[in-house]
Formats: C-alpha cells, sequence, structure tokens
C-alpha cells in the first residue's frame, strides 16, 4: 500500500509540474515547405512571412503570454517529404498547429496526417483544387484553381481564344489546375495537352509539335519557374510567338532573371500583389531584403500565421477549438484583404488580377474577380 501511496504521490506531483511548465511553455508552431530545390524561391518567401509574424507577436509577448516557437521542416514540394515532415511536427515535437504546405503536393499529404490528430493545418499558397477535399483540419487562405481556371476560362473566351495549348508538369499542384482548366475551357478548344515529368527542362521535341499545330494561347503549366522558364526559351528560339498565360508560379521574379526577352508579354492570372513600397513590403525588405520570388506569397504567410494566432488567443491550443473558430470566423483582416474560410476550409474575399510582363517587370492589366 506505501509503495501505491508513494507512487500516486509521485504521479500527482509530475502532472503538477507538467501543467505548471506547459502554462508558460513556448508554443510550438509547425512550419513545412520547399527550403531546398527547385521551389525553394517560394518556399523561403512563405518562411519568412511566417517569421516575421512570429517576431512581432513574441515581441508584443506571443500569444496568451507564451512566445511562439517555429519548428520549420523542408517539405521540398514532394508528398514523401512533407508526410515525413508532418509526422515528426505532429508526433516528436508535439506542435499545436501548421502552417503549410506551400507545394499543394506538400498539403495534401499531410493532410492525412493533421486530420488524424486533430493538428490545424493552414496554407499559405497551396492552390489545388483537392485541397477542398483534404479534411475538416485542413485551410488556406490563398484561392482555388478551381477559381482561378474559371478565371483563366473567362479571359480566353473574351479574347476569343478558342484553340488552347497546354503543357503541363506531372506534380499534384499542375496536374489538378490542368484537370480544372479542361474542365471550365471544355475538351473541343484544347488542340494540343502534353503532360512532363516533374523538372523536366528539354521541351524542344514538344515545342517542334507545337509549332506545328493552329492555336490562339499557350498554357505554361509548371510547378516552378524553373519549369516554366525553360518552356518560354525554348519556345521563343523556335519561332512560337503565341501569347502565353500561366498562374501563381508564372508570376515569380526569378522567372523574369532565368528567361530574360522570352518573357516580356508573358502573362499570369494571379492574387494581388503585395508593393514593396508599402509598409509591410518595407518590414521585409528591412528583415529578409525583400522577395525571391513574389511578395504576396509572403503577406499570405504572414496572414496564414497571423489568422492562426488570432484563434489560439481566443479558443486556447485544443485543435478541434481552433478549427472551429477558424470555421466561424467571419472576417479577418489580413495584409492581402479581408477573408474568411467557407465550409471547406477554402478562403473567401481574395480577387484575382491579371498580370504581364512589360519591360522587365510585372504590371497588372485588370482585375478578375471570381467571388
Amino acid at each position: 500500500m506505501r509503495k501505491l501511496w508513494m507512487l500516486s504521490v509521485v504521479s500527482l506531483v509530475l502532472t503538477a509540474c507538467q501543467h505548471a511548465s506547459t502554462d508558460d511553455a513556448p508554443l510550438k508552431i509547425g512550419y513545412i515547405g520547399p527550403i531546398t530545390g527547385a521551389a525553394a524561391p517560394y518556399g523561403v518567401d512563405t518562411l519568412n512571412g511566417v517569421q516575421l509574424q512570429v517576431d512581432e507577436l513574441n515581441a508584443s509577448g506571443g500569444v496568451n503570454g507564451r512566445l511562439i516557437e517555429l519548428i520549420v521542416e523542408d517539405g521540398r514540394c514532394n508528398a514523401l517529404d512533407a508526410a515525413s515532415a508532418a509526422q515528426k511536427l505532429v508526433n516528436i515535437d508535439g506542435v499545436v498547429a501548421i502552417v503549410g504546405g506551400q507545394c499543394s503536393g506538400e498539403t495534401l499529404a499531410a493532410a492525412p496526417i493533421v486530420e488524424s490528430a486533430g493538428i490545424v493545418m493552414v496554407s499559405p499558397i497551396s492552390s489545388s483544387p483537392d485541397v477542398t477535399e483534404a479534411g475538416d483540419f485542413v485551410f488556406r487562405d490563398y484561392p482555388s484553381d478551381a477559381l482561378k481556371t474559371a478565371a483563366m476560362a473567362a479571359y480566353f473566351n473574351e479574347e476569343g481564344f478558342s484553340k488552347v495549348a497546354i503543357i503541363t508538369e506531372n506534380t499534384d499542384f499542375a496536374s489538378a489546375f490542368r484537370s480544372s482548366l479542361i474542365d471550365d475551357l471544355g475538351e473541343d478548344k484544347v488542340v494540343f495537352d502534353e503532360v512532363v515529368e516533374p523538372d523536366t527542362k528539354d521541351f524542344r521535341t514538344l515545342v517542334t509539335r507545337l509549332a506545328d499545330t493552329d492555336f490562339d494561347v499557350f498554357v505554361a503549366n509548371g510547378q516552378t519557374s524553373a519549369t516554366i522558364g525553360a518552356m518560354m526559351q525554348q519556345m521563343r528560339e523556335q519561332g512560337v510567338t503565341q501569347l502565353a498565360v500561366s498562374h501563381d508560379v508564372g508570376q515569380d521574379k526569378t522567372l523574369i532573371d532565368i528567361a530574360g526577352e522570352a518573357v516580356e508579354g508573358f502573362q499570369a492570372i494571379n492574387v494581388p500583389a503585395v508593393s514593396d513600397d508599402s509598409e509591410f513590403g518595407q518590414k521585409i525588405v528591412a528583415a529578409h531584403g525583400g522577395a525571391q520570388s513574389a511578395m504576396a506569397f509572403i503577406a499570405h504567410a504572414y496572414d496564414a500565421m497571423g489568422v492562426l494566432a488570432e484563434a489560439i488567443s481566443s479558443v486556447g491550443t485544443d485543435g478541434v477549438a481552433i478549427r472551429d473558430y477558424l470555421y466561424g470566423l467571419s472576417a479577418y483582416d489580413g495584409v492581402v484583404g479581408t477573408f474568411r474560410f467557407d465550409d471547406n476550409g477554402d478562403v473567401v474575399g481574395i480577387p484575382y488580377v491579371l498580370w504581364e510582363v512589360q519591360d522587365g517587370t510585372y504590371v497588372g492589366v485588370k482585375d478578375i474577380d471570381v467571388n
């Protein structure tokens, strides 16, 4: 009996110590994104956005008196690494929420893990339509490509483009974009439709066939600016002059660095930009030297961390409570604008802009509101 009594006392003491240490222990938040590899420019950008939000929150005392500890994992823009990262963050690090993934493949691979654990994950830039059905604990503050492809199809119809050519990199994000765009356009309008393996850099054979095809507009549907840049350089080298249009990956500073004159006049449909000259932009320039890919990616990541912090501040660290808070959110005033989440965790309130490369820089041509 004495032994049992002693064990009970020890158990009570340990429990009390755990509760005491938990009350002021760091609040662990995970990050999953491509820190290395071809997608690293927007992985580094989103990490910088999250880090800036964390730094500001910690400077003001943290969340409910607890400082945030950001635990960073490299998802490398692929499912295997992202799943391993999610397993570590959930089962070893004990995070209360995750910002990520960035690539859609990362988010889709991590989703079953966070869903099973009841841990909320907010993606700043995953846009595959498949993320809509990824799980009850998966949110994103970046619009689905299901809206983006509808906007692209409407733009093509407005311009009278009835013959569309597409080259797609075989990744979760690009493949889902392709399927959604074809659904919105109608198969009869797609006159050239080819899929290449990830990180393909030699498109010359495809471009030779493309040059012999009667088409109005080309969709450069790659996962990274390196892939899109290779497409565009080889197209222009072989004298293919038709307008080329892409999505958010195409509106990347590194694309202009890679492809130069080959992307003059190139267009992309993407979310509104956040100016380098804005108050937020200047903070990023001061802290990290600016954006590697796009200031908008940094801003969406900053807001993803911000809306998570608001939820935790309001309802605590329980995953179900955080989830329900986000579903019930009427409006979050972020750097990217005022938004909320629908019943699938998809963002509502973020419009689109048609961007064009003019004299080596992206210029907004017109707004495309699809909400």
